[in-house]
């Protein structure tokens, strides 16, 4: 072998790469000790990024294409290297390969609760999981904050450096969007929409990487959380609370004896408020009869008073009592005292019902 030969194997002509893993974010070309002379192709294919490496300082990027490493081609390296008279020797740099195509069903997930200041529940304690699909748009900043000097930087590697980075961007995002959380736990795909312009800025500039969509799979939180969801669902539901109730005794009528105690109470609180109905109805029709006996008119008069308490009930009733009455649960009647539907008076922390507030709720 001749020393022309010996020279030109030392020398890198071409430099190019594919990648068959579909899993490696980069690649740091193996130049096996050799220089790259002057002239060298650099040859990038699409979705590839090219960045220069020289003595720890990054130097030119290449986009796709075929490149001749010439002095026009490399300015930034020709001025780190400082060649007076433009590049004419072989020269030693590292050569980054970067893959920008979107890598697609990424995992995270909060190892712990997000905590969240609902206007509704107060603290709530969040759990979230979901994937996100990304590419590189920062070579430098890339290499800089993520792969590092890395050989091969393959996507595990990245799934473990950067799930707790999403997950924590993910955090403060969702904290300064103030997201009701009775919205964060039924309204994913919306969610991840509304989320993604927050996270885009900083993990941007932080990592150089961008997320091409950010999807909320799921988002629990504690069962009591739960069960006041659903109770606001169900609430909801029902509509106007008063007509619900009434409903309720209704249907407790049609099956006497089948709801013992409490259905008992309901069937004779609805017959004494029917009763007192029609009584109140008859005798005010008999106070309009012109020239009326006084006798009469002294029984209308009398008729026309306000009508006795239900029999067997104290003068103040407690709600759980109230509740017993109307065969309903006691929540019930909290709501129907807190919307003003129902009179009381709070004495402490306790409400306190007249016999006539119920029975003028009852006739209502």
């Amino acid at each position: 072998m001749s020393v022309f030969d010996f020279i030109k194997g030392e020398l890198l002509e071409i430099i190019e790469w594919t990648d068959d893993s579909r899993d490696t974010l980069s690649y740091r070309f193996p130049d096996d000790d050799k220089a790259i002379k002057n002239g060298a192709q650099l040859i990038v294919r699409e979705s590839q990024l090219v960045q220069f490496v020289y003595l720890g300082e990054f130097g030119d990027t290449f986009k796709p294409g075929k490149h001749s490493l010439t002095t026009d081609n490399i300015p930034i390296l020709t001025r780190l290297k400082s060649w007076k008279y433009g590049f004419n020797s072989p020269f030693k740099a590292d050569v980054y390969y970067l893959t920008t195509r979107l890598f697609t069903a990424n995992k995270w997930g909060t190892a712990n609760p997000i905590m969240l200041r609902d206007d509704d529940f107060g603290i709530v304690r969040a759990r979230a999981f979901g994937t996100y699909d990304f590419k590189i748009v920062d070579a430098k900043l890339f290499l800089k904050e993520v792969a590092g000097s890395d050989h091969n930087f393959r996507l595990d590697e990245f799934a473990e450096t950067m799930r707790s980075r999403v997950v924590s961007i993910f955090s403060d995002a969702l904290a300064s969007a103030k997201i009701p959380v009775l919205d964060v736990a039924s309204r994913y795909t919306e969610l991840g929409e509304a989320l993604l312009p927050l996270i885009n800025p900083v993990i941007s500039s932080k990592y150089g990487i961008q997320l091409g969509s950010f999807i909320v799979e799921n988002v629990s939180v504690p069962p009591e959380v739960e069960a006041a969801i659903d109770k606001k669902s169900s609430m909801a539901a029902i509509g106007n609370l008063n007509d619900f109730v009434k409903y309720q005794m209704g249907k407790g009528m049609e099956q006497p004896g089948g709801g013992g105690a409490a259905g008992t109470a309901t069937e004779l609180a609805v017959g004494f408020a029917i009763a007192q109905q029609i009584m109140q109805q008859h005798n005010m029709g008999n106070l309009q009869v012109p020239g009326a006996a006084p006798a009469v008119a002294a029984g209308a008069a009398a008729a026309a008073a306000p009508a006795v308490a239900t029999p067997g009930l104290p003068e103040l009733l407690a709600p759980a009592d109230v509740a017993k009455a109307l065969g309903v649960p006691e929540a019930d009647v909290l709501t129907i005292i807190e919307s003003g539907e129902l009179g009381a008076k709070k004495i402490g922390a306790s409400y306190r019902v007249t016999r006539s507030a119920l029975d003028k709720y009852l006739q209502s």
